[in-house]
Order: C-alpha cells, then structure tokens, then sequence
C-alpha cells in the first residue's frame, strides 16, 4: 500500500486481522498471528493511514507479482470538506482505497428542516497501471496525478452543475503580516470558502473550498473557482491566528478578482514576554516519545497517549520558562493520567519570572491548541486548584485526534487577560 513517498508498507490482509487481540478501539489490531511474519507483533489501524487533504491526491496499492498497481488519484480538493489540512482516511487493510469527500468527524453535512443542497464530488480518477519495476510504478502514478491536476477542472462532465473553466473565475493578491512590522509572507495559506466566522472554513461541509500558498514575495493567484459569493481566509505559520477579509468576495464566470494588497494584523497587545512552542497548528515540536517496547510500531504509534503515564507517574508536567525545552521537556499532548483502569485530569504548570510589573496592567495569555476533544481546559494564576479557576473554555471539541494518530485537528485560539494585580515580581506560576 502507498500513501506517498515516505509513507507506504506490506499490508496484512483480511484474514491477518482475523482473530487478533483487541486493543484500546475496535479499529486497532496487534498483529499476533499474521501471514508475513515481519507484520507480527505490529499494530494495524486505519487511522494510521490517515493524511491531510493537501497531500492526499493520490493513494493506492501494488500487487507483488505481477507487479499491477491500483490508484486512486484526487485532482482537487474543492469539493473536500474542512480545508486543506483536515485528515481523512486513505487506504487500510482489507485492500480498501477511499474517496472521502465528506467525511467530517463520523458526522457529516448537516441539512436543516427542508433545506435546498447540492454538491458535486469528484470526479475522481481511477488508474491502474504495470511496470516489471515497481519503483518505475510509483513514479509513473505521481506523474500521472501530476498530469491529472493539470486537466481540472476537467471538460468532459456535461452537468450544468460542473463549470468548465471558462465558466469559472480567478482571485490574486498580495499578502502582508503587519506584527511590529509589515513584512511579505511566503507560504502563507490562503483561501476562499463560505461565509463564516474567522477560521469557519475548518467545519465547512456543504461548500466548495479553493487554496493556494503565497509565493516569497506574498503573491498568490487561485485559478478555476467556481461562481459564489466567499469570504477570503488565510493564515500564516509561526503567527498565531486566522486572516478573513471584511467583504464578501464574488466570483463571476470569466472574472478575474485582483485583491492588490491585503494585510493581516495579528493579535496583539504589547511584546511577548514568553512563548511555548510554534504556532505552526501541529503539536510537532513537542516532546513525541517512542511507543511503548511490546508494541512495535514500524509505521506510526499506538497508544503515545499512555505514555504521559510512565513518563510522569506521579506527578504533572511543569515547565521552567528560560530552563525547560519544549522539544524535549514539553509533552506533545495533554492528556489524562492513567489510574487503576480509569483516567484523570492532570495539570501543567508553567513557571516564570516576571519584573517590573505593572500593577494597573492587563496583560494576555494566549493559548492556541492544535485539537481538542471533549476537554475543559482551566487556568489558574498563582493560585491552587481548589480556590477556582481564572478562565475555562467550557467543553470542547471532539476531534479525536490522539486515537487517529494524527498531530493536529481544529485549530483554537483563546486569550485570556491577566491582571497585572495577579502577578508577582519573580516567580509566577500559571497552572
């Protein structure tokens, strides 16, 4: 089975997963008597074979011999629901290959009481393809989803309901970051999708979703889009935060939209005392420990959430600003502590020094997750647990992220004030 380059293994078949031990979900198998002897004692999970929208355009399996391979190959991601790092599923045990168009955390679209919806998905190119070299077959499915992605929007659907491209229009633009300074913004996301809130365009299922990435000097075109009214979103990496234009965006068939330059000013409210972390909408920076030993994970790992557990037994995560490293110190996820069966709650801490502070003073704490999923999240400011918390974000999300191996879901922001009353000079302890 491939996924891409770097992703792609021997697979067990349908009878492996047969009679094997259960572990944690009903979608995890340890491999304990499989037919490959190299696949036992591994873990089998189609959440392992998960990727995200932007590098999934094609997928599929090669036979060992002859060597035959089967692809399924995604042209665009217009009609993909969430954006272009939400995850879906691609190719797992059993010989599947998936088409996900909408599949949105086991929930999908929802259509009020006689709503009017529409949508086209796909098309989707099916390719199949034979080589005496197999290296010569991956090579030849790349260059053939290269080729596809050229051709989209395709000419041959006759449905009034798929625009050809002359029935389409087009947006450019400049991006600035305005953070102390204006500066260009290279790699920059940027996209159109339904009118919504800031950051809407990660639930959004029933619409239609075009995305580009700025160049270095912050230039970025989206060609083919289809005839709608959106609203223009974009976000940066490193720079917390989301980007949405303050007008509505019309493309007209034949159109071509020029933004000129547009700026996104960031949250902001003074120069930032510390930082944890990059605000990159992944957790991969922190501290990912390996699996645990009877579990060997060749492809991606099971069960990293029980591994908090054995790193810290005892006692919770507290992190030193200016002596602890987040890559090393900092553990990738919050998660529960294992207890006799069950799980707890656990708290952070986070210890720094603060001087010369400003009584009057308001200053921010700013938190942004990569996931969440059914948590309460409750911060406390030089204060112990029982006297009540500062903030809480009241329950949240249900991404599910840890169980589908994956380091990143809806992104969230949250700022909190703090009183510079609550402060002390030296030591201060957020919890």
């Amino acid at each position: 089975m491939v996924i891409s380059d770097d992703k792609q293994r021997f697979m067990p078949t349908s009878m492996d997963r047969i009679g094997c031990y259960n572990l944690d979900y009903k979608e995890a198998v340890l491999l304990t008597n499989s037919s490959n002897p190299l696949l036992r004692g591994e873990v089998d999970d189609k959440y392992q074979y998960s990727c995200d929208n932007k590098d999934s355009h094609v997928h599929g399996w090669i036979s060992s011999n002859p060597h035959i391979g089967f692809w399924v190959i995604t042209p665009s991601d217009e009609f993909r629901a969430g954006g272009p790092i939400k995850q879906d599923l691609t190719s797992h045990a059993t010989s599947t290959s998936l088409a996900v168009c909408l599949f949105q955390f086991d929930f999908g679209v929802r259509l009020r009481n006689g709503e009017r919806w529409k949508k086209v998905f796909g098309p989707v190119f099916m390719y199949l393809n034979s080589d005496s070299i197999k290296t010569r077959m991956q090579f030849g499915q790349t260059l053939r989803a290269a080729q596809e992605t050229k051709k989209w929007p395709y000419d041959f659907p006759l449905s009034p309901d798929f625009p050809h491209l002359n029935q389409r229009g087009a947006i450019s633009g400049r991006l600035f970051l305005n953070d102390g300074a204006i500066t260009l913004v290279n790699s920059a996301y940027i996209g159109l999708a339904q009118p919504g809130d800031v950051g809407s365009w990660q639930e959004n299922t029933k619409g239609y979703q075009f995305w580009t990435q700025s160049d270095e000097r912050g230039n970025f075109s989206i060609n083919g889009d289809r005839a709608f009214t959106y609203n223009l979103y974009a976000w940066v990496s490193g720079v917390i935060g989301d980007y949405k234009h303050h007008t509505n965006i019309t493309i007209r068939p034949g159109s071509q939209v020029v933004m000129g330059d547009i700026v996104y000013d960031p949250p902001r409210n003074g120069p930032t005392m510390w930082e944890i972390g990059i605000s990159d909408r992944t957790a991969t920076e922190f501290y990912v420990p390996d699996p645990i030993p009877h579990l060997v994970n060749r492809y991606r790992q099971y069960d990293l959430w029980n591994r908090y557990t054995d790193l810290y037994p005892l006692h919770d995560l507290i992190y030193t600003v200016g002596v602890s490293d987040y890559r090393r110190d900092c553990f990738f996820s919050h998660v529960n502590r294992r207890v006799k069966g069950s799980y707890v709650a656990t708290a952070w801490q986070v210890v720094f020094n603060a001087r010369h502070v400003q009584m009057r003073g308001i200053y921010t704490l700013r938190v942004a997750l990569a996931s969440a999923n059914f948590a309460e999240i409750q911060v406390w400011v030089n204060k112990h647990k029982g006297v009540g918390s500062h903030f809480s974000t009241g329950m949240i999300g249900g991404d599910n992220t840890i169980s589908r191996h994956d380091i990143h879901g809806l992104y969230r922001l949250y700022s909190v004030n703090i009183s510079g009353s609550q402060l002390l000079e030296e030591r201060n302890t957020i919890s």
